[in-house]
């Protein structure tokens, strides 16, 4: 702890959740008034530009409207802000805005005002580059020795330096070797760029011989490079530090005498221009910012690093002279002249706490209040007392005649999981492979206050996890019983399962029935920085932890894998708050939408339904081709007078085979089809987690986006996943989610077909998060609803009651059936399908079945007959 803190002169708390970086501050005179005054200009990653000129308040006051002179959206995240003469024919200051795909350089310029407002101020685009590389920062400077004009360097995430004059673009140069970018400064003294490769060296380049190096197209060398025409882009010198970089800086002495001062992950370094080590600071703490500039002695510099521990400490050279205590972690720090006041230091942490302060020893007493006395009266303290020594001896009376018990606590119902692997593996039958696959016990425990008859525990989990016994049958339970069941779950199948739940149902005869709902648990492990995990299927997904922030990085091999690892995180991590006491903890989410893995899922489960719907007409038509060659083999052998068969027997025995393999590609898609849709659950779960987490959605709305993207407990041919939310996504972007009554008036289909591709299905996606991200929010009320039909959830429309009696009974054998409210399809069962593949198989090998109206799709609101 620091003895003294920092002064605080001007305070702001900037938007709401927005996040900053080093880049994101920047102090100048920006709009160019002539006063030596400087303005505060900040951006943020969520594209927010503000302007301040702040104004001294008095201690425990807030920050003034008037301190503000503009604040603009600019809807792309600012990386960083720099100002400098940026514009051609004029030496006045512009402002340049870095955008992750775009440069902009702005004017900005004040109005005096004629009321009481004050001033008006405005930006005004002067020009913009379009970047086809992804930036990571840029620097700027009288590259090559210019006059009265700066140009500006930017380096892309793949270490390519694009050198723009103004207006128009220079030329572009990758560095050698380079893996990710680092910090970039340019040395006007010596006409060179300076930045820190992955390499963990300090290198330096000269402006001339980038400028006249061969032009960068590719990162390979060229065939001209290797014959010689052209010049290739070598390093002026070069130092290993042993470290990542987190910043660089050029202090100047004079016109003769520079330092390049480059802060690393333990140490601060200063370096001469030709490379050499002046001198080097080992540091105590993790650094998280530093600003050298030149000390009032001569010959000396003073350098502020701020810390992962909120301190500010102000090194002469490498002796430390002043630490202060700041209210926050600064990630940036820059100095500068505020209303008349010289050496301001303004501050600034990545959740955007703005702070302008000072150095000094004010005091900061603390003064307790005084104690409010009162005395006591006894004889009311005796009143209370016995008023509750009497109501304390009243329920004691009444204990054994009152029903202490609510109605839910006839039987409860506990799960257990065990901490550990059975010793002797349950798991038979599986398809994981040679190796072993474990199984886990768990227990659950019946606890009863009543007598129960005919007690049946039912317990349910999701495929591919597989239980040794799932049903326990009690005729009999007694009052004040407890009774214990134990089984073993493993996995069966090469594929994850997406969810890791499972429902424990206890039915039971009385007056009322009830359905208590247990559901197991899992031990809470510590946290590690590294953990890896590697599923009995084979994938493999890691989790890191960053060791100076409070963020998590979970990466795998294949997108829906990391589904049950990223909801383990957050259920431990909110239990361990919860345990801890705090209460105000939430999880964020603040990267891209990983759409483009979920959409490579949909697009492989909708292949596989399509070519499971060839698969089913091409083994239609062969079974009726089975059946005519079958009939006229008969009326052959029929014949009295026997005829050559023309070798309809090799016919015969061709289409048999191509039954037998078309049934064998049927099933085996089938397969296939319901393991692709155990991944895509899995991953629209994690999507569904991740739009909540990165919108701060309510429970409520997470439920709609829950009932919207996973409507069906099972996929079929007939009612698919990819129809049923596409309907029910259009649903929520014409009501709730709609921009204008034209969008609200568009009107459902009320009958749900396979589609042709997927390509409207992640539009409608795509175009539900842009909405959720533009402010909208989800809700079920009916204002927003248009169509004064009432149409049902998921584009079915209700049969009326009277039509029942008069549909057919082909129609009737698709299992549609209606409750006098909602419309259900009936949903075979995978060991009904296989049933149905095994008896054509054997009616096809036999040839004593007559296949005659054998529905190869039951699902839905359509029924396919083929007869042979």
């Amino acid at each position: 702890m620091s003895l003294f803190k920092s002064r605080d002169w001007w305070s702001t708390v900037l938007g709401e959740k927005e996040e900053f970086d080093q880049g994101c501050l920047c102090l100048a005179d920006v709009d160019n008034s002539g006063n030596g005054q400087d303005k505060i200009i900040v951006g943020s990653f969520m594209g927010y530009l503000r302007i301040f000129n702040p104004h001294p308040v008095k201690t425990g006051e807030e920050a003034q409207a008037e301190d503000m002179l503009l604040e603009v959206h600019l809807r792309d995240p600012i990386l960083q802000v720099e100002v400098g003469k940026f514009v051609s024919g004029t030496e006045m200051l512009h402002l340049a805005v870095l955008h992750s795909r775009k440069l902009c350089v702005y004017s900005v310029s004040g109005t005096l005002g004629n009321v009481e407002h004050g001033n008006q101020y405005q930006i005004k685009l002067m020009y913009e580059h379009n970047l086809q590389r992804t930036a990571c920062n840029m620097t700027y400077g009288s590259f090559g020795g210019v006059k009265g004009r700066d140009l500006i360097c930017i380096q892309s995430m793949d270490g390519m330096l694009m050198v723009f004059e103004q207006e128009s673009y220079a030329f572009g140069r990758f560095l050698p070797g380079s893996l990710l970018p680092g910090p970039l400064v340019y040395s006007s003294r010596t006409d060179s760029f300076i930045t820190v490769s992955s390499c963990r060296q300090v290198e330096s380049y000269k402006y001339q011989v980038l400028a006249f190096a061969t032009d960068a197209d590719k990162k390979q060398e060229t065939e001209q490079q290797k014959l010689g025409s052209g010049k290739r882009l070598v390093m002026d010198w070069t130092l290993n530090i042993g470290e990542q970089a987190l910043d660089i800086c050029i202090v100047s002495f004079n016109q003769s005498v520079s330092s390049v001062f480059v802060l690393g992950e333990r140490n601060f370094f200063c370096l001469k221009d030709n490379g050499q080590i002046r001198f080097m600071k080992k540091l105590d703490c993790s650094p998280s910012c530093f600003l050298p500039y030149c000390s009032v002695s001569e010959g000396t510099i003073n350098t502020l690093i701020g810390n992962h521990n909120s301190m500010l400490h102000i090194y002469q050279d490498v002796i430390l002279k002043w630490a202060t205590q700041l209210p926050h972690i600064p990630v940036a720090v820059r100095v500068g002249s505020l209303h008349n006041l010289k050496g301001v230091l303004v501050t600034l942490s990545d959740d955007g706490h703005l702070q302008c302060s000072y150095l000094g020893t004010d005091p900061s007493l603390f003064q307790a209040p005084k104690v409010e006395s009162r005395e006591l009266n006894y004889d009311e303290l005796d009143i209370e007392l016995k008023e509750l020594q009497k109501i304390i001896k009243d329920v004691n009376k009444t204990q054994g005649v009152w029903p202490m018990t609510e109605r839910e606590d006839d039987l409860t119902v506990s799960a257990m999981v065990l901490p550990n692997f059975d010793s002797v593996s349950q798991a038979t039958d599986v398809e994981v492979g040679t190796d072993l696959v474990p199984s886990i016990t768990v227990k659950i425990t019946l606890r009863n206050r009543l007598a129960l008859q005919k007690t049946k525990l039912s317990v349910y989990v999701q495929p591919p996890l597989v239980l040794t016994r799932d049903q326990f049958t009690f005729e009999f339970i007694a009052p004040e019983m407890t009774r214990t069941v134990a089984f073993s779950v493993f996995l069966k199948g090469s594929y994850m399962p997406s969810e890791l739940e499972g429902n424990a149902v206890v039915s039971y005869s009385r007056s009322t029935d009830r359905n208590p709902d247990g559901f197991a648990s899992q031990s809470e492990d510590d946290q590690v920085n590294i953990l890896g995990f590697r599923f009995l299927g084979g994938s493999r997904v890691t989790l890191l932890a960053s060791k100076t922030s409070q963020r998590y990085r979970i990466q795998s091999e294949q997108f829906e894998d990391l589904w049950l690892i990223t909801n383990e995180l957050i259920l431990r991590l909110q239990e361990y708050y919860e345990k801890q006491g705090i209460e105000d903890f939430t999880c964020s989410f603040s990267g891209s939408m990983p759409l483009q893995e979920y959409f490579e899922l949909i697009d492989h489960h909708f292949e596989l339904r399509v070519n499971g719907e060839k698969l089913e007409e091409l083994l239609s038509e062969r079974a009726v081709q089975f059946r005519a060659i079958q009939r006229r083999l008969l009326t052959r052998f029929k014949d009295k007078t026997p005829a050559p068969l023309q070798h309809l027997d090799t016919l015969l025995d061709g289409t048999y085979k191509q039954v037998i393999a078309l049934a064998d590609a049927v099933e085996e898609n089938q397969d296939n089809l319901f393991q692709s849709f155990t991944r895509l659950k899995s991953a629209t779960h994690l999507v569904i987690l991740l739009i909540g987490l990165w919108q701060n959605l309510s429970a409520d709305q997470i439920a709609i986006l829950e009932a919207s993207f996973l409507p069906l407990q099972q996929d079929s041919q007939e009612l698919g996943w990819e129809e049923t939310v596409d309907a029910a996504i259009s649903h929520l972007l014409k009501t709730c989610l709609s921009k204008s009554s034209k969008e609200q008036a568009l009107n459902l289909s009320s009958h749900l077909n396979i589609p042709k591709d997927t390509s409207r299905l992640k539009k409608h996606i795509t175009l539900l998060c842009d909405r959720l991200a533009k402010g909208g929010r989800l809700c079920l009320s009916t204002d927003a609803a248009a169509p004064q039909t009432m149409i049902m959830p998921g584009g079915c429309s209700p049969i009326p009651e009277s039509d029942l009696g008069e549909r057919s009974i082909e129609q009737d054998s698709t299992g549609l059936f209606t409750n006098h409210r909602h419309l259900i399809a009936e949903t075979p069962t995978p060991e009904l399908w296989v049933l149905m593949m095994r008896v054509l198989k054997r009616s096809c090998r036999e040839s004593l079945f007559l296949l005659k109206n054998v529905p190869l799709r039951n699902r839905g609101t359509k029924m396919r007959n083929h007869s042979c």
